[in-house]
């Protein structure tokens, strides 16, 4: 019985071993990722004078999602990440305010056609 367990141990950590290797390889991807939003938000900010909501929201939740593979690899957690979890929600920005286009109005169209 013992060594049933021993393999079965075996054998999760083998799977382990290889979603980590895995993980890796995604975390590799988006760091470049997030190097990217790091660079378009800084010029987005340069140009309008705040930064971009989106970028903000988006860089966060990848942040997180990079510490969630971190804790992943490093035994902290169990969990695997995304797209075994769901994908990290933002958080409020704690920085400058976002810069915001507003609405564009619409057009008032007459009921009936001209002629």
């Amino acid at each position: 019985m013992s060594d049933e367990s021993n393999d079965l141990q075996r054998e999760s950590i083998l799977l382990r071993i290889l979603w980590m290797v895995i993980f890796v390889i995604v975390w590799q991807l988006a760091e470049l990722l997030l190097g990217v939003v790091v660079l378009v938000q800084l010029g987005y900010r340069l140009f309008y004078g705040a930064p971009n909501a989106g970028l903000l929201g988006f860089g966060d939740s990848l942040s997180q999602y990079l510490a969630q593979i971190g804790r992943f690899g490093t035994f902290n957690t169990d969990e695997k990440p995304w797209p075994f979890a769901d994908w990290p929600t933002p958080q409020a920005p704690q920085g400058e305010t976002p810069h915001s286009v507003p609405p564009a109005p619409h057009p008032v169209r007459d009921e009936e056609p001209k002629l």
